[in-house]
């Protein structure tokens, strides 16, 4: 059964500049993954320290292999959680 996720960082802002440079790569390498289907991160318009992720995997074991990898430990767990202000991950299913 496929895996959606939808995760809201608020970075603290003076981490932000080095931080958002972290995105693209980050991006770049999830959608890679042999079970990624889409990855997605979005910058409020307001306030360019919020940010919206959309993650979706074929399955859950696609999901955690993505927590698992390299690039997710070394930019989100080592460099990005330790700044952020707000993490909240909202595990979705698709109703429409």
């Amino acid at each position: 059964m496929e895996k959606i996720v939808i995760v809201k960082w608020r970075i603290k802002q003076s981490e932000a500049p080095r931080l958002l440079k972290l995105l693209p790569e980050l991006a770049e390498r999830t959608r890679a993954e042999a079970g990624n289907v889409s990855y997605a991160v979005y910058q409020s318009e307001q306030d360019p320290c919020e940010l919206l992720l959309h993650e979706h995997y074929v399955d859950a074991a696609a999901a955690e292999a993505h927590k698992q990898s390299e690039h997710y430990q070394r930019i989100v767990v080592n460099e990005i959680i330790p700044h952020l202000e707000l993490r909240e991950v909202a595990l979705v299913t698709r109703f429409a």
